[in-house]
Formats: C-alpha cells, structure tokens, sequence
C-alpha cells in the first residue's frame, strides 16, 4: 500500500467580510519599499465593487485575465513573460481572485516564474522542481475547489492536464462568500455541480479512504442543502463545500465524468462546469443515484443542458475527444481498479460521446 503525503494550504481565512484583510496578508509578504505583487483578476469583475477594493499599492501589476475559454499553457506563458517583462525581480506574491481557472492562472504564474520554459512541459504529475512564488487564491463563485487543490488545469497543445505538485497548491486562501453574490443562475449552477460531482467521483472510487470520504460526505450535506433546501445561508454553504469537496479529491481522485468532461473541453472547448454537467447526465450506468438526483437539482433551477452536441459530429473529432479521455489513466483506475484498461474501450466512450 502506497500512502499520500499531501499537502493542503497551509493558511486560510473564511467568512463574511474576510476579503478585507487581504492587505494584511500581502503586508506580510512586502518586505522592501519595491516589492511588487501581480493580481490575476477575473476581467467580468473589471470595474465593479470587488475591483475597487483590490488593496494594490502604486507598483503592483494588475491584470485583469480573460476566462470565456479554458485556460492554456500559451496564455500562462504570455502571462508569465508579462509579469517578467514588467520588471526584473519577481514578485512577492501572486493573487488569484476569480473562479477555479482564474485561480489555476494563479498557481500555473507562480510556478512558471520560477521553472523553467514553458508551462506545457509540466503537465503531468509532480514534474515541478522548484517552489512557486508566494500565491493567494480568492474565489469569487464556489464550486472548483480550485482553492484547495494541488493542481492547476490547462489545456496545451496534446491534451487538457494539470500541473499537478506540491507546490501548486496556494500559500494562503481567502473564503469570502459576500464575493459570490450576483452570481448568473446557471453559472451558479454548473460550478456548484462540479463540487457535487468530486463528491460523487469520490465516494464511488476505488482510491475512497476515510481522510476523503469525510470531507466528500459532509461536502455532499451541504450540497444538497444549497441546491434542493435552498438554505438561506447556501452562499457560504457551498463555499464550504467546494473547500470540502477539493480537500476530498486531493486524496482520492476524480472518475469517469471529469475523464468524458476533459475530453469535451480540449476538442469542443466547453467551460469545466457544463461539461461536466453534460458529460453526468449520461453516466446513470456509473452513477445511477446520483445522476437521478442532478436530474431533479436541474428541474429546481430551471436549467435545460444543450442536447445533442455529439451526435452528428465527424468520427476523427469523436476519436480525438476519446484519445484525450482514455489518456486519463489514475481517473479510470479510480473508477475501475487495476484493470481498467480492459473496460475503457474505444467503443464504449465513443458511445457517450454521442448520446451527449
């Protein structure tokens, strides 16, 4: 038997109002009159009231990055070689304040400003060698667990794979649910089932241990509280729950929806969030339940999933998205065990491919 030794952030700070002491935490880093930090911004929170209370002094960078598409490894290299660009000292801290792949922009900077060429050669498992920059992540919608990973998931010229390592994971997050308000129901909605289903990915695998199922269990509590209860505190309930949801995953492992998700992604470009969303709804034969119960958190909110999408497209497209699925090997054996080879066949993904 193998065993873990994970790595979980070190500093957090949670609940209404905390987003104010993020100066604070940057104080801490800023030991010399030019010590700059970069801020990843969300560009959808250009000019609104989270921007204006961003705490960057006079020689900060601020970027404000766009996230309409899944991040690259070409764009955390433009944005590694602008940070370099701006001056010849690094920063002392990246801070990331927007959704899972604002924050994953976050973690794949701090890292790349200290590894080096290009982003696109650590893709993969633990293949970083040197330590990142000091990073913050700060979600601004709940659902990722982008916080409390160790990987930050890009799409690069081969495949869609995270740069998974110990020091991906971020220095210090910042949990304030006054940030998520506002939030499009929908987008609510497909980000928040993405924690629901790393609980269920979870709590089904063969990687399940007592550490994981913990967290899965209790970040699957306060999923339904938010999407069937309707609490009204489900703002920070789900932000809980995507911090649990995370913390789960990093010690067991995602299965056969994110595997059909990242496939969808890399060859469609779908966000994270619906396509996983697309890709549950048809895996009732690995999820039954579950995928009932998804089901009827859609019928609540009035959401309708695109229909179709997959059932007249060219077979060398079919075959592209099941190349990049059946090249995630650990999700698999998560779902199967040792011998999942012998069960994920090219037939029966290009089967759920085109029912999708």
């Amino acid at each position: 038997m193998s065993f873990k030794n994970f790595k979980c952030v070190p500093k957090m700070i949670f609940g209404r109002g905390s987003f104010a002491q993020l100066d604070k935490v940057l104080a801490a880093e800023r030991k010399a009159d030019k010590d700059f930090v970069v801020f990843l911004i969300d560009d959808i929170h250009q000019n609104n009231a989270i921007t204006a209370r961003v705490p960057a002094k006079a020689q900060d960078l601020v970027i404000y990055v766009n996230v309409d598409d899944e991040p690259t490894t070409k764009q955390v290299d433009d944005l590694t070689a602008k940070v370099q660009q701006f001056t010849s000292n690094n920063p002392v801290s990246v801070v990331g304040l927007g959704g899972g792949s604002t924050m994953d922009l976050a973690k794949a900077v701090s890292l790349m400003l200290t590894n080096p060429g290009g982003s696109a050669m650590y893709q993969g498992w633990d293949l970083i060698k040197n330590p990142a920059i000091h990073h913050v992540g700060i979600p601004t919608i709940s659902g990722t667990g982008a916080e409390a990973s160790r990987t930050a998931v890009l799409s690069g010229p081969v495949r869609k794979l995270g740069l998974n390592s110990d020091y991906t994971v971020f220095d210090q997050i910042i949990m304030d649910s006054e940030l998520i308000a506002g939030v499009p129901t929908e987008q609510w909605f497909y980000t928040g089932m993405d924690c629901y289903i790393h609980c269920v990915e979870s709590l089904q695998g063969t990687y399940l241990n007592e550490f994981a199922k913990a967290f899965a269990e209790k970040s699957m509590d306060l999923c339904r509280e938010v999407f069937i209860d309707d609490h009204p505190e489900k703002d920070d309930k789900l932000m809980m729950a995507s911090y649990m949801g995370g913390m789960s995953i990093a010690y067991s492992q995602v299965g056969a929806c994110h595997a059909v998700s990242y496939g969808l992604s890399y060859v469609l470009g779908y966000h994270h969030g619906l396509g996983n969303c697309l890709a549950f709804d048809v895996l009732e034969d690995f999820y039954p339940e579950n995928v009932a119960e998804f089901r009827a958190m859609m019928e609540k909110h009035n959401i309708s999933l695109p229909k179709n999408i997959c059932k007249d497209l060219p077979d060398d497209t079919i075959a592209q998205m099941v190349a990049v699925t059946k090249s995630m090997g650990p999700l698999w054996e998560n779902v199967y065990g040792n011998n999942w080879q012998d069960k994920v066949t090219d037939e029966m993904l290009t089967g759920l491919f085109r029912r999708i």
